[in-house]
């Protein structure tokens, strides 16, 4: 009882100050407990942190004033990284941690690249993942030139990651034909004024001229240079550089026409629109007042040593199923391989009570980790009393630090406690992550709500022979601090059935990105088979290389010394045995080297906020922060009950995934069977071919120039490294990522429609329209659609808003295609072609053999050109000249680049003088 009672002093202490993990909530208009999160590799640099307070402080009058007197930044946590000096300002964190922050500040890897960003991959309206800045964007002010200043560029960001909204302007598309049958730019509001630039670089030498036209659009890389001085004030999700606009383009002023993807993934409604529609706008009146009614505060944390306590259940049940025996493989697996060094590691076990077994020590070195192996338990015995293990496992923390703030309990059970909520409110205050496992099908229904209180992971594993699924939850448990290089990466987890005297073998790829600390298991199940590995050179070893330990006979390790060698190592299994057995073989590993990130995975499932709330799994596939485009990625779902689930995760835009080539691989699920817990294990590989790295999207708008008074000001020219994809050659590569999903809903499985078609297109080719879409299927994108209904309109809203009423396009020919495949349908115009410049929107819906109806998808436009008449753009400054275009007789501008490695932009401008429009011969 004393132990209870001085842990609980400990508690009250801390609970003075705690703040919760990242989690922002709107507290009297104001976002509260706002956390931005520095890399560890991040270099110490006292300006990153006051420009970041500085920029928010910016961005809270900003918002207030974009969001109509609505909203603004209350408080704000910064995390600085353990590497940098301890400072007695600095506070010691609790669940707050980097891979959970809102914000993050770190480097971009391979290319020196500043555009902020936001990861957003599930759609319109559902919040972001994370913003992220780089320590450069924050420290150099001539990045102002190109951005804006850093205020505006935080509340664009703000707006995708909170409320989920989409730019305004396109890359890709930067033109397009209007519905009164002129180009401009892709914009909001409509009307922007400026002129097409097209400019020819070489080296820091730039020559701007004017932009070809084809006689529907301007050349590929043309740009829009806009004019300084606008009659608008919209919209930051546009133009946040632009000083003019100070508000969000709304139902009035938006433009519904523009091919960017607001319009595309927000069905055609306005940012302002979107954010009306969210909790925060409903819970929230206009303040009268002309700023926020308070300054941002900010404290800054700092994190420490990480400080686990292994929490395991022991009671009676833990004697079926090979429980035991799995965790200790599981366990054992995790203490040797995957926790860091340098980590403080305790180990409790609980049936009726709780005992300390380990207590807290730190892993300093291989023998550190082995002497904590010997401490897992053998035998199980009692009953479940979860509270009692948390209880002590918080206790040996605070033993040893005097707190439990920022430490973890790792906490795994098969058992149900009736009495499990009564320690809620005291995880709630410890400042304790809670990461649950769940083992089989009987674990406490309420055991997700402590990881759900703390922001730790909710895992699950099912029953089996061999340790696979249990290896897989405790191998998702990493460092949360962002410190890549000296995590644990699991390159294989792959369960095989060999029959008596068969061979099998398994390949397992080792690419130049990792190679440090790599392991290798083999573990079985009923007698030791014939085992050995070969590596890429076509050395092997036997199973006397190998180490059993006697505790755990049937688990064999190795690991390699030094570096891996890159290429491909081969299992060779034979089962010796009489019967058919079941074999498992993992393999992890570590980064090559501190500088160079390894390519990493990582996947969950959602329920989607739409219609039917479909489960959705993703997996984000990357390297330092540069998707990696064209892996294949595999996710298997199992349910205790049920049985195992196969997809293929795409990256094509269509379906479940949001956006084309973001390295964001999304499917979704449609086979659930009722309530339970689902696990998640994606695995992301690549075969001896040149990995394509890309961009993020949802980037801010970069500046390329404005005009003023007849005179083109262009600013240096964005790196050549932001705009293409980079290719890179990693050799082969494996991955292996987990998560899971609680359903709680007793309904019975649903019944899904085909999904919304988004990438829907229409284009001209020999006098006729060809759309083309990517094929969804009968149960969204999973097998196939029955049939499609096409309808056309000349005015694009109204095919929005009344489908049903629009001008139906004869497809009944049109056999749908399985989900996933290109289809293309060819339509004739005559028909509803008025005359020359007339453009057509279209749009399609799919149907199953229910007559279930997919949402109506993404509008498509095309424009009816005739080759005898020449179209006519406006020249931007809403004036038609007939017959006519601008010719440009450019003077030769040099865009100097201060030093060009680092991509730091010079205020210095070029100019260009403008000679009165000429006409086109």
């Amino acid at each position: 009882m004393g132990v209870i009672q001085s842990l609980l002093f400990v508690l009250s202490l801390q609970l003075l100050h705690l703040i919760k993990g990242s989690v922002v909530w709107l507290n009297e208009n104001g976002y509260e407990d706002l956390v931005v999160a520095i890399n560890p590799v991040v270099p110490e640099d006292a300006n990153i942190i006051l420009n970041t307070m500085n920029m928010i402080k910016n961005a809270s009058n900003h918002l207030f004033a974009m969001t109509k007197h609505r909203f603004f930044f209350k408080s704000v946590k910064i995390i600085i990284p353990k590497t940098w000096k301890r400072n007695t300002n600095y506070s010691r964190v609790k669940t707050e941690s980097y891979d959970q922050a809102d914000v993050i500040i770190a480097d971009y890897y391979l290319k020196h690249v500043d555009d902020p960003y936001t990861l957003q991959y599930e759609g319109c309206k559902v919040k972001g993942r994370y913003i992220h800045f780089t320590p450069n964007f924050l420290l150099n002010e001539n990045l102002t030139n190109v951005y804006g200043e850093k205020g505006r560029v935080f509340v664009h960001e703000w707006a995708h990651y909170w409320w989920g909204v989409f730019d305004e302007y396109s890359n890709d598309v930067p033109f397009y034909v209007s519905g009164n049958a002129t180009v401009q730019a892709t914009s909001c509001p409509a009307g922007v004024t400026g002129i097409p630039v097209f400019q020819d670089c070489s080296g820091d030498i730039c020559k701007p001229r004017s932009c070809r036209y084809d006689g529907q659009l301007y050349e590929k890389g043309c740009v829009f240079i806009p004019d300084i001085r606008q009659n608008i004030s919209c919209s930051v999700m546009y133009m946040q550089y632009a000083r003019s606009v100070v508000e969000f383009c709304d139902q009035n002023t938006h433009n519904s026409e523009a091919p960017n993807m607001q319009n595309k993934i927000c069905n055609h409604k306005s940012m302002w629109e979107i954010i009306m529609e969210s909790d925060d706008f409903r819970n929230s009146t206009v303040l009268n007042t002309s700023a926020p009614p308070s300054e941002t505060t900010f404290r800054l944390l700092q994190a420490q040593d990480r400080a686990i306590s292994l929490v395991l259940d022991i009671s009676g049940s833990m004697r079926m199923h090979n429980r035991m025996e799995n965790l200790r493989t599981a366990a054992e697996q995790y203490l040797l391989r995957v926790v860091e060094t340098g980590s403080w590691v305790a180990i409790v076990t609980f049936d009726s009570d709780a005992d300390e077994r380990a207590p807290l020590q730190q892993i300093t070195n291989d023998e550190a980790r082995q002497k904590l192996v010997q401490f897992l338990p053998t035998i199980p015995s009692g009953l479940t009393n979860i509270c009692a293990g948390i209880h002590k496992g918080l206790q040996v923390i605070a033993n040893k630090m005097n707190t439990t703030c920022g430490s973890e309990i790792v906490l795994l059970t098969d058992g149900e406690d009736p009495g499990i909520a009564a320690c809620y409110n005291l995880v709630k205050q410890s400042g304790t992550k809670i990461h649950t496992i769940a083992l089989g099908p009987q674990a406490d229904k309420k055991l997700e709500e402590l990881a759900e209180r703390t922001g730790g992971l909710k895992l699950c594993a099912k029953d089996g022979v061999v340790p696979s699924k249990l290896i897989d939850a405790f191998n998702a448990i990493t460092s949360g601090n962002g410190d890549i290089s000296q995590q644990s990466i699991q390159l294989e987890s792959k369960e095989l059935v060999v029959q008596h005297s068969a061979w099998m073998n398994i390949t397992v790829p080792v690419d130049k990105t990792v190679g440090n600390d790599t392991s290798f298991s083999i573990a079985w199940n009923l007698s030791q088979p014939v085992f050995f590995l070969r590596d890429p050179k076509g050395k092997e070893y036997g199973s006397s290389d190998f180490t059993i330990d006697n505790s755990n006979p049937y688990t064999a390790r190795l690991r390699i010394n030094g570096t891996a060698e890159v290429g491909d190592w081969q299992f060779y299994i034979k089962n010796v045995h009489t019967v058919t057995q079941a074999v498992l073989i993992t393999a992890t590993s570590r980064p090559a080297c501190f500088d160079v990130s390894p390519v990493i995975a990582a996947a969950h499932m959602n329920r989607a906020n739409t219609a039917f709330n479909p489960v959705v799994v993703y997996a984000e596939v990357s390297q330092g922060f540069w998707p990696v485009l064209g892996a294949t990625v595999i996710a298997t779902i199992e349910k205790n009950d049920a049985a195992a689930v196969t997809l293929e995760l795409l990256d094509n835009g269509a379906g479940a995934d949001m956006m084309k080539n973001d390295g964001i691989y999304s499917r979704y699920f449609t086979s659930l069977q009722g309530t339970g817990r689902y696990s998640l294990k994606v695995k992301a590989h690549g075969r001896n071919a040149t990995t394509r790295l890309s961009l993020k999207q949802n980037r801010a708008s970069y500046n390329p120039g404005y005009r003023e008074n007849g005179k083109i000001y262009m600013t240096a020219p964005r790196p050549e490294s932001a705009d293409k994809e980079i290719q890179v050659k990693l050799g082969s590569f494996s991955r292996i990522s987990t998560g899971s999903l609680v359903v709680n809903t007793g309904d019975p499985a649903p019944i899904y429609p085909p999904c919304r078609v988004t990438d829907l297109h229409a284009r001209i080719e020999n006098k006729t329209i060809v759309l083309s879409w990517t094929a969804p299927g009968g149960d969204f994108d999973n097998g196939k659609a029955d049939h499609y209904i096409i309808k056309s309109s000349e005015n694009l809203l109204d095919l929005r808003n009344d489908f049903d009423r629009a001008t139906s396009v004869n497809c009944s020919d049109l056999i749908p295609k399985e989900a996933g495949r290109e289809e293309s349908f060819e339509i004739k115009p005559e028909s509803f072609i008025a005359e020359n410049g007339t453009i057509i929107y279209f749009a399609i819906r799919a149907v199953d053999d229910t007559n279930l109806i997919s949402e109506v998808s993404n509008i498509a436009q095309t424009t009816w050109f005739l080759p005898s008449k020449a179209f006519v753009p406006l020249d931007h400054q809403g004036n038609n000249n007939g017959a006519s275009i601008a010719v440009m007789v450019a003077i030769a501008v040099v865009c100097t680049i201060v030093n060009a490695t680092l991509y730091i932009f010079s205020r210095k401008k070029g100019r260009l003088d403008i000679e009165k429009m000429q006409k086109r011969v």
